[in-house]
């Protein structure tokens, strides 16, 4: 038999390092997911077996077999499910073939390993966690139907070898070698105990064999969702949780219920406590298993919930499917259309009840879900205003989350929109200069930081009859709303502003210099503080969308912005007076530069010319120094 010798790909072979050389306490989580990998082949041999029953061979009762040797201290797995070929184990053993575990690995390594190690189920490596007890790994597997088995084996160092191997019927049988210290595995009390704690919800026996032939289920051995919910503990539905989503959190919400009626179907779903580290991963797909009279179909299949609940995982029974459904008949039958709109009304009812009941838990599901939940707002117009009346945002008024029901409730009076300022970062937004006039107002303003606003709002439009308005655009409508401030009306004199006809000289100078960097200057009433800022034309495109498609090559270039002015800022007024005097003087040519550049530094936007902007700066400095 030749021996075939081959290396880890790289990032398995860190994520190995982690795991070997962890101080993570709970060892015991290895079997927790060897025995739930087992589970998983018997459910794809199932699932297989309904076109070819041929593969079965006679071997249709499934188990997992635990057989353990405390003389040679050695623990083994085996499971007759679907098995592997060579293929199989180069691209399932030798190779993280997940999109996201890479990305997983690298955090992993810069995190506490002793407390995140049990992370590894989440991106289906779960088999690695083996090498945090044996010094020697060996798999020896049958892909069923074919007639060629394989051994896979490896100390975890860096290397593996494969070869041709002979075994009896398809399936899967890992062994362990276990180091000294991990003797109390191949006690019989011990995985007992593990097994009842972890795997009790697996839905086949796990068997321990033993020397003498009384063999005994440590498991329940039923499909956790068919039993009665009273007859369920939280730790078993907690333990489902993570066999089922590769989850290292407890879920936020578990939600088992039967629908009756025209079609009947069994619903088990978790919404979790954490964000999976792939939850933007394009290639993700989720956690939601489809059965059919409790009989695997298919696991993240898209038509069982809209994309913007994809990160809800558990299982759907179906009563009414055929048991013989193609993964590509799926997406045509109108069966599973009626339980993808019950799924999400019933996780919509969940989450309503929840943002009433559970505000504080919410608004931390609101945190780490809500930019995914408000892709639902121009995916799904079905859904879209009891998302919307979901909805949590940051504003100027509150230091935690806000609905748009309450905001509307502080409109001031002739406020006819809802203004909303959006960007990267809050606290950034909160100091941006376009707010200025708002906060002399009291008028509350959204801060959205997430990209995919900028999608929904314009499929939106309103709420309640109010309409979105970007704070970055013309048309602010500011005059308008009345202040609060009884001292507002003096604010609005121009007593201390500069005089419309030095102010007029000043914006046709800056106008002559700026040419067509800009589309316009004009006086503005949205500052305060403030010399100038940039705005979008009020029918055009919001700055940060923009700027988004730009960074997605979507536009080729920023189109030119209006450059608003504070004509009762210290510096305007100077300006004015120079630009009444002489308005061709080259200071007012630098001056206006100047401003441009500092408008969009505050927009966070990078200067076309770094360089010329700090001669500039150099040489105003000079002479307000030499003055």
């Amino acid at each position: 038999m030749t021996e075939e010798k081959m290396r880890f790909e790289a990032e398995v072979s860190r994520l190995l390092d982690i795991v070997v050389h962890s101080l993570y306490s709970n060892k015991d989580i290895f079997l927790r997911e060897l025995i739930s990998n087992a589970s998983d082949a018997c459910d794809k041999l199932r699932y297989e077996a309904i076109a070819k029953p041929e593969l079965l061979a006679g071997d249709s009762e499934f188990k997992v077999r635990l057989l353990t040797d405390n003389v040679r201290n050695v623990l083994t797995i085996a499971d007759n499910g679907i098995g592997m070929n060579k293929t199989d184990l180069i691209e399932n053993l030798g190779t993280i073939a997940n999109s996201g575990t890479a990305k997983f690995v690298e955090a992993l390594s810069k995190s506490d390993k002793a407390k995140d190690v049990d992370l590894i189920g989440q991106f289906g490596v779960g088999f690695y966690s083996a090498f945090m007890v044996a010094g020697q790994v060996e798999v020896v597997t049958k892909k069923a139907g074919e007639d060629q088995a394989w051994k896979w084996s490896s100390d975890g160092k860096g290397e593996y070898t494969i070869a041709e191997a002979e075994m009896e019927g398809h399936g899967t049988q890992i062994t362990l070698h276990l180091t000294d210290d991990f003797k109390e595995f191949t006690e019989e009390h011990r995985l007992r105990h593990i097994v009842k704690t972890y795997s009790d919800h697996i839905g086949i026996p796990v068997v321990l064999m033993k020397a003498d032939g009384n063999d005994e289920t440590l498991n329940e051995a039923s499909a956790l969702w068919t039993r009665p919910k009273s007859d369920i503990t939280d730790e078993q539905y907690k333990e489902f949780y993570k066999h089922n989503s590769h989850a290292f959190d407890d879920p936020w919400k578990t939600i088992h219920y039967q629908a009756e009626g025209a079609i009947e179907y069994t619903g088990l779903l978790f919404l979790p406590t954490m964000r999976p580290f792939d939850l933007y991963d394009p290639a993700r797909k989720g956690h939601l298993k489809l059965y059919v009279r409790k009989v695997f179909i298919t696991e993240g299949a898209d038509d069982l919930l809209p994309p913007w609940l994809r990160f809800v995982s558990g299982v759907v029974d179906s009563q009414d499917l055929p048991l013989n459904i193609s993964r590509e008949m799926l997406q045509h039958n109108p069966v599973l259309t009626k339980i993808k709109n019950g799924l999400t009304k019933k996780l919509l009812s969940e989450l309503e009840t929840a943002s009433k009941k559970d505000s504080k838990g919410f608004e931390t599901f609101w945190e780490n879900f809500g930019s995914v939940v408000k892709e639902g707002l121009y995916e799904d117009y079905t859904n879209r205003d009891r998302i919307l009346k979901l909805a949590r945002f940051r504003s100027t008024h509150s230091d935690g989350w806000t609905t748009l029901a309450d905001y509307v409730t502080r409109m001031k009076d002739g406020q006819k929109a809802i203004y909303y300022i959006s960007g990267e970062d809050v606290d950034a937004l909160k100091r941006s200069p376009q707010l200025e006039g708002f906060a002399a107002k009291g008028i509350e303003v959204l801060l959205l930081t997430d990209p995919v606003d900028e999608f929904w709002l314009p499929s939106v439009g309103q709420f309640e009859e109010k309409d979105f308005k970007s704070v970055t655009r013309g048309g602010a409508d500011l005059a308008d709303v009345k202040s609060d401030d009884k001292d507002d009306a003096k604010d609005d004199k121009k007593d201390d502003a500069a005089s419309d006809a030095s102010l007029d000289a000043l914006i046709a100078s800056i106008k002559i210099a700026l040419g067509t960097n800009i589309k316009d200057v004009r006086e503005s009433d949205r500052l305060t503080s403030s010399a100038c800022c940039l705005i979008a034309d009020e029918t055009g495109m919001d700055l940060r969308m923009e700027r988004l498609m730009k960074q997605h090559n979507r536009v080729d270039e920023i189109s030119p912005r209006i450059l608003e002015i504070n004509p009762k800022h210290s510096l305007i007024k100077k300006l004015s007076d120079i630009a009444i005097k002489d308005a061709k003087t080259p200071i007012l040519h630098d001056a206006a530069l100047l401003l441009l550049d500092q408008a969009r530094i505050l927009e966070g936007e990078a200067l076309p010319d770094p360089v010329s902007f700090a001669r500039r700066l150099d040489l105003v400095m000079e002479k307000g120094l030499g003055s």
